[in-house]
């Protein structure tokens, strides 16, 4: 919260009580004066999961030939610093403890696995008898059991069991984006979105103690838009920057229709109006920094950067405006508020989704890669579960030895693919079915 005078900034803080700042596991301060909530988010910066990130598919698969046009484009890992960016400033402006909000923005795609939302559906096929996948579910999973830090011996068994990186329950609950688990959705029961696998509530039960019913915390309603601010934003970026997207064919009706089908079939509501997403977009087109033509000159490279600098100040002010407007001046935390987003920004939003949707990810090429990637999940996720535990890391093997059954097992191969990179991925895959 840096230039927020330390009366403000105290009073973020002593929003949160003694249970927000509680860790499953008690444990001392190593050095006094860091807050509960800066520990957090130096745990997750320091940890492997996020570095592993850097290898995996944001739009464009880290290391292939479509990305040789230029080596800066972005991974999972820069993106879940840009939102935590994001996230950290609006947070703060709001009245949220600043390092929670870019804690949980720094968690939240940590549990996606290699090949990006693609192979998450791939392995949420493998994983259809022992609980599905989702990338979310998988994100609590990882803070709380899969990465190394903290362990403690179990009351029952005397052996000693990971609790994750240990984060404090606001964290785990600001990271939480679905807070129910399988099928418990609360408007739409067959909505493929959860975010805790069955084995994992024990811990979900306790980070929910005090939570009203399925309501998300408000620091991961800052969260979650601060995701679709820096997406929708920097995917437009980098879909202008590569050259597939040419800013004049979102004049041309035809490509105008095309668009709004896109954002009606993923990134609105189905009764939405067209004529909203029209609007929407001739909001944007009128605006003077728009980007309408891109050459690739150090001037036109400046001239976009401004332009994604002015759609993220535009989508965040607008939410903070309008919440404000609802709630007032005061700190607002937990479940004090709601993140309100006016309707009229959620349509500009969804429409830079779907131009980036439309004319990136839906490209012939990308359409290929994406079949092959999911044979090698399939595939990988055969011949792990044939010659298991071998194979596996030594963490995860340690952990296939000890399961109790072979659902849980099977869980265990989920997890050890989940957290490969897209190159490890396709390395084990060559390695574990290369024929004699």
């Amino acid at each position: 919260m840096e230039g927020t005078a330390p009366n403000a900034r105290y009073e973020a803080y002593s929003a949160y009580d003694e249970a927000a700042a509680e860790r499953w596991a008690a444990e001392p301060d190593k050095r006094p004066g860091r807050t509960a909530f800066q520990r957090d988010r130096a745990r997750v910066l320091h940890s492997a999961a996020l570095r592993r990130l850097a290898g995996k598919t944001q739009v464009v698969t880290p290391g292939t030939r479509s990305q040789a046009w230029d080596a800066s484009a972005r991974t999972r890992l820069t993106h879940s610093l840009e939102c935590a960016q994001v996230g950290r400033e609006l947070g703060a402006a709001l009245g949220c403890d600043p390092d929670l909000v870019e804690t949980a923005c720094l968690s939240h795609d940590l549990g996606h696995p290699p090949f990006g939302h693609n192979g998450e559906q791939a392995l949420n096929e493998v994983a259809r008898d022992c609980g599905g996948f989702e990338g979310n579910a998988q994100s609590l999973r990882l803070l709380t059991r899969i990465e190394p830090k903290r362990f403690i011996r179990s009351e029952a068994t005397g052996e000693l069991v990971s609790v994750g990186l240990n984060l404090t329950r606001a964290a785990l609950d600001a990271a939480t984006k679905y807070p129910w688990p399988v099928g418990a959705h609360p408007t739409d029961p067959a909505s493929a979105k959860f975010g805790v696998y069955e084995d994992d509530r024990p811990v979900f039960d306790w980070v929910r103690k005090e939570a009203p019913g399925q309501r998300t915390c408000f620091e991961a309603q800052v969260m979650d838009w601060s995701d679709d601010v820096a997406y929708s934003v920097h995917d437009f970026e980098d879909g202008l920057h590569a050259g597939h997207i040419d800013p004049n064919a979102l004049h041309a009706e035809p490509e105008r229709q095309d668009i709004y089908a896109v954002a009606l079939g993923r990134y609105v509501p189905e009764d939405t109006d067209p004529e909203e997403l029209a609007q929407a977009l001739d909001r944007l087109l009128d605006q003077e920094w728009w980007p309408h033509g891109y050459d690739g000159s150090a001037v036109a490279q400046a001239r976009l950067k401004d332009a994604t600098s002015q759609l993220i100040g535009r989508f965040c002010l607008a939410a903070e405006t309008a919440t404000r407007a609802r709630y007032g001046k005061g700190p607002l935390t937990r479940y004090a508020a709601e993140l309100v987003v006016p309707r009229t920004a959620r349509h500009e939003c969804a429409v830079l989704k779907a131009v980036a949707d439309r004319y990136v990810m839906q490209r012939p090429a990308q359409e290929r890669l994406r079949a092959d990637q999911r044979i090698v999940v399939a595939e990988l996720a055969e011949a792990l579960t044939v010659r298991a535990p071998d194979g596996l890391d030594p963490q995860f093997r340690a952990l296939y030895d000890a399961a109790p059954d072979d659902r849980a097992a099977q869980r265990v191969v989920i997890d050890q693919i989940a957290s490969l990179t897209d190159a490890a991925a396709r390395a084990l895959h060559t390695r574990l079915t290369a024929r004699p």
